[in-house]
């Protein structure tokens, strides 16, 4: 099982990373607090303080088309805000 999926690279998220060290991530929907922290640690090589977690629902999306009403739906996620000890950080843009 593939625990982290993606990292949360929003503004928000960026200026949480800078002030309190917390960085979210999109976490797969089964894990736990202690998989994802394992996760991180293995990942990143940083220390985790704690961790929150946060299911979301899919929302409702409707447009007009040709054909008609098509209604469906955004899947569903769970999120993890992840706080690490002391100075450590992490750099996502390493890698470009």
């Amino acid at each position: 099982m593939n625990i982290l999926i993606k990292p949360i690279l929003t503004e928000k998220m960026t200026a949480q990373g800078e002030k309190l060290g917390a960085y979210g991530f999109v976490v797969d929907a089964r894990a736990n607090k202690l998989q994802i922290k394992e996760a991180i640690e293995a990942a990143y090589g940083v220390v985790v303080d704690s961790i929150n977690t946060m299911n979301y629902k899919g929302k409702i999306k409707s447009r007009y088309t040709k054909t008609g009403l098509v209604v469906g739906s955004t899947g569903a996620f769970k999120k993890a805000i992840v706080t690490l000890k002391g100075d450590d950080t992490i750099d996502f843009y390493s890698n470009i």
